[in-house]
């Protein structure tokens, strides 16, 4: 092209976008969504590394006892035989050692613990029901002949329940319980004062009311009358007291470990910290932190189904009781069962039938748990027609501990 002059005209400046007529729009969107699509995988992929990131970190913390299962394993034949159903009990064990990070502050670590609260948690098939059965630790029991930590064995004999775990560690508590009960123990866990504390502490405390104030040094607890929230230090005195709430009983303190467990069961279940994911990590991590475990239950994926489980059970069947027992014959300072009633409740579980868990109201202040109830019966057991489901004091975790 020449301009008048005949000289070469200059070209023509491109046109813009806007200007272009009839510029294809297609190429440009297939442009725009490439990108949006390449910032899409990577903020996926991010997710799906930091998702598993958090899946591996989690799945670590778990320690696993392989030393319980060795040990039970000779026991095999001994034992009682594994349920039929996908019913499940697992045993709950509350250590009181003083070793560890945190632990010291209570005591000087002799290189020994106790079991200092034991709960036997029963998963009904189908999972409609969750039956935890408290086990006192002055409960008179057989103790089996357990292996030691230095390789030396004890002799079977007749003492208090709790020194079970001081013989033997888990292995041995597990297989006074099945002596004790008749029911297979298919999972077990262990949990330490550290490890108690960080699980209140992850779900911002526990409410608790209180009638008059507290003041326990040898709890490390000192609390004012009226409703509260605890965090790990206080909630762990507020278990863990005897002689400055209420009668000083270990039963009173067991009832008061259920109500403080039924308001953990419900603030953990609440909608607040499931679907809150900022809420829901450090519980996870302080869960999976806390405890030690068999090997069946030692990956995150175990405990997920164990807590899904969990979560599908009403609160109203997530039922809370203490085994029938009462003052040891020989000795007020020791409890020993009720029978028929701890019987009763055994064989129930043992089959997987209902359990019936109703609150004690007549129970009067000051009455020791392993004496008579209000019906005159010993430890709160009620008589049922032998066709009717057997009926035993307790509580279920929709019973708020301010109720």
């Amino acid at each position: 092209m020449t301009d008048r002059a005949g000289t070469p005209a200059e070209p023509d400046p491109p046109a813009t976008e806007d200007e272009a007529p009839g510029a294809p729009e297609e190429p440009r969107r297939r442009h725009w969504l490439r990108w949006t699509a390449l910032g899409v995988a990577v903020v996926v992929l991010a997710a799906a590394g930091a998702g598993w990131w958090f899946y591996r970190k989690l799945d670590d913390n778990i320690t696993t006892d392989t030393t319980a299962a060795a040990e039970l394993e000779k026991y095999e034949k001994e034992r009682p035989p594994a349920s039929t159903s996908a019913a499940r009990n697992i045993l709950l064990i509350g250590s009181d050692t003083r070793a560890g990070e945190g632990n010291r502050k209570y005591g000087k670590d002799k290189g020994t613990q106790r079991s200092d609260t034991t709960i036997l948690l029963h998963l009904a098939a189908g999972r409609s029901s969750a039956t935890a059965v408290s086990l006192p630790r002055d409960l008179m029991v057989t103790i089996p002949s357990c292996r030691k930590a230095d390789g030396s064995r004890t002799r079977e004999q007749f003492a208090q329940f709790n020194w079970a775990f001081e013989f033997g560690g888990t292995a041995c508590t597990i297989r006074t319980v099945e002596k004790l009960t008749g029911i297979r123990v298919d999972h077990h866990m262990v949990i330490d004062f550290r490890g108690f504390k960080k699980m209140v502490d992850a779900v911002d405390g526990v409410e608790v009311c209180l009638k008059e104030p507290v003041n326990d040094r040898d709890a490390k607890l000192k609390l004012p009358a009226g409703r509260q929230t605890l965090h790990g230090e206080q909630a762990l005195g507020f278990v863990r007291a005897r002689k400055s709430i209420g009668n000083g009983s270990d039963t009173e303190r067991m009832d008061r470990q259920q109500q403080f467990l039924g308001a953990l069961v419900n603030k953990v279940q609440s909608d607040g910290v499931l679907l809150n994911p900022t809420k829901l990590y450090p519980v996870l991590d302080a869960a999976t932190k806390a405890i030690t475990t068999d090997p069946g239950l030692d990956s995150l994926r175990d405990l997920y189904d164990l807590a899904r489980n969990m979560r599908a059970i009403p609160t109203e069947k997530v039922q809370f009781l203490t085994v029938p027992r009462r003052s040891y014959r020989y000795d007020a300072n020791r409890d020993e069962l009720v029978q028929p009633a701890a019987d009763d409740l055994f064989r129930q579980l043992r089959e997987d039938k209902p359990v019936l868990v109703t609150p004690d109201s007549e129970k009067k202040d000051g009455e020791r748990g392993g004496g008579t109830g209000g019906d005159g019966k010993p430890d709160g057991t009620e008589t049922s027609p032998p066709s009717a489901t057997p009926t035993f004091t307790g509580r279920n975790a929709a019973e708020g501990v301010c109720e």
